[in-house]
Order: structure tokens, then C-alpha cells, then sequence
């Protein structure tokens, strides 16, 4: 073995460094090519639609909110809270709580018992909700995630009792508010497409599920008290005037990212929304939308 090649093997030892010859580099191997991996795509999970709610619900009667995102269901969901049979918490996603099989054995277990997977997770979204209307102490949970639009029938599925509430807001109200949101994140145009993807699933949702009530955005700001009567109506519930000044009753409600946190929903009352946009200022894009809806003029 070489001077050069001992003194490196001591050298590397003691301080991880080596002699080289003035102008050598090491040779330095390319990384492998890196090829696209195939995105892989879960399916959807088999489950039985609830039959037996003495024996697979603990919840009773839920209250979901379908809306477009930027449609003022924060502002609903505090009116509402304010009541006090009724419990609106933050945004509660509970269509991205899933299930896993720990192993084979663990599936053919649940299989015995009938239970797909996503059965499975039917009994974990009724128990979140269940636990969290136990803590509030109230009689009905009112849960509002937007994207539940998207598993409307799921839902309907796993709570045949389920009662729907419909918010709509003018299309182009919608986009502008979620361009305003983020304009870094999405252009007025980028807005326009994904908020249309929210509200086309309402639409959907509006027509399959059947015996919902509707609510318009820009008539809950004119008129809130005739048309929370109109809710509590629907709902069962008496109509209760502290429901108009939310803010005063429970401001522990809001939290980043599940919702609207801005200032305007923390004044704790409802304000007036923004100035309809003329029929001339909506992007074509939208106006389908607009005339299913009503607000083209």
C-alpha cells in the first residue's frame, strides 16, 4: 500500500479529510434520473348506508350547512351558535378522517362484523360529533365545512335524520372574496374556476337532497332576524333575539384557518354585505351559475 494511501487511511480516520494532487477533483457520481411515480389513488371506501340508528349513531338530528366557500357560513354558523340549543364549533373536515386496516387480520375481523371501511369511518365522524356536542352541553350540532358539499350523499348516508341547510351567495360576490382572501395564492380568475367547483357540488347537493332549507347570503345581512326565524322554523327550535348579537354571547369560536377569522365576523353582529356586482361585471364563466341561482337581473 502507498505513503499517500496509509497517510489517507489516517488521515480520513482522524478528521474525515484526504491529500489530493493540486488541480484533481474527485469524481463525483450523478444522482439517478428520477422518473414520475404514477400518482396513486385511493378508492373509495365500501361502506352500508345506516339503517339502524339506535345501534350505529350516537348523534341525533345533525345540522350540516352546505355552501360555497366565501358564502358568509361563518357568519351562520356564529348566529346560530349564539343559540342555545344549537352548537356550530369551527370547521370539523370530518370527510378527511379516515380509516386503516393494521393488517390483514384486523380486516377480516371488521368483515366478520360488517363493518367496511368506511363504515368504520362513519363511526369515527358520529363520534367526533357526538363528543363535541356532549362538551357544549347543547341539544343539536350544526357542522359547516364547505367541501361537505362534495360527500353530500355520503353523508345523507350515514345520517338518514340528517337536516340540510343551503347557503348561497352571488357567484361573482363568492369569487372576489376568494381571490381577496389570498390574491398571492390565486388570481380573480383562478378564484372564479375553483369557487365555480364549489358550488356547482351545492347546486348538486340542492337538487338530490331533498326537505333542505335555503338561506341567501345577501337576505341573512339585510334581514337577520326574519330569516334566523324562518332557520329556527325549519330547525324545530324557538328563535332566540341574542342570536343577532352572537359576538355577546360566545367569541371563543373562531379560529385560523377553520373559517373566517377576519375582522368584520369579530364585530359580533351582522354587518352589511358588499354591493351586488352588475350584470355586465360577471365573467362568463359564472353567469350559468348566476341565472341558476337568480341573481341575474
Amino acid at each position: 500500500m502507498s505513503l499517500k494511501r496509509n497517510l489517507n487511511r489516517a488521515l480520513s480516520a482522524a478528521t474525515g479529510l484526504e491529500v489530493r494532487r493540486a488541480g484533481s477533483a474527485p469524481k463525483v457520481t450523478p444522482p439517478p434520473a428520477r422518473t414520475a411515480q404514477p400518482v396513486k389513488r385511493v378508492a373509495a371506501p365500501t361502506y352500508r348506508r345506516t339503517d339502524d340508528l339506535a345501534t350505529d349513531r350516537l348523534l341525533r338530528r345533525p345540522v350540516f350547512i352546505m355552501s360555497p366557500v366565501r358564502s358568509g357560513s361563518t357568519l351562520l354558523r356564529m348566529l346560530m351558535n349564539a343559540h342555545s340549543r344549537l352548537h356550530s364549533p369551527h370547521e370539523l373536515h370530518i370527510r378527511r378522517l379516515e380509516v386503516g386496516y393494521g393488517s390483514k387480520l384486523s380486516e377480516r375481523a371488521m368483515d366478520a362484523l360488517e363493518l367496511g371501511r368506511g363504515d368504520l369511518e362513519h363511526l369515527l365522524w358520529d363520534r367526533v360529533m357526538h363528543r363535541e356536542l356532549v362538551r357544549s352541553g347543547k341539544d343539536f350540532i350544526v357542522e359547516k365545512t364547505p367541501s361537505n358539499a362534495f360527500v353530500h350523499q355520503r353523508i345523507r348516508d350515514c345520517w338518514p335524520d340528517a337536516r340540510f341547510v343551503f347557503l348561497l351567495r352571488h357567484p361573482a360576490s363568492i369569487a372576489r372574496s376568494w381571490h381577496e382572501g389570498d390574491p398571492e395564492k390565486r388570481t380573480y380568475e383562478e378564484a372564479c374556476a375553483d369557487a365555480l367547483r364549489y358550488m356547482k357540488a351545492v347546486d348538486n347537493a340542492r337538487k338530490n337532497l331533498t326537505g333542505g332549507h335555503t338561506v341567501r347570503y345577501e337576505d341573512l345581512t339585510k334581514d337577520p332576524e326574519a330569516k334566523l326565524r324562518a332557520l329556527c322554523t325549519f330547525l324545530g327550535v324557538d328563535f332566540e333575539p341574542s342570536m343577532l348579537e352572537y359576538g355577546e354571547k360566545d367569541d371563543t369560536q373562531i379560529r385560523k384557518g377553520l373559517g373566517d377569522w377576519r375582522d368584520k365576523i369579530r364585530t359580533g353582529s351582522v354587518q352589511q354585505g358588499r354591493e351586488l356586482p352588475k350584470d355586465d361585471e360577471i365573467p362568463g364563466i359564472l353567469r350559468p351559475m348566476c341565472a341558476a341561482w337568480g341573481y341575474l337581473t
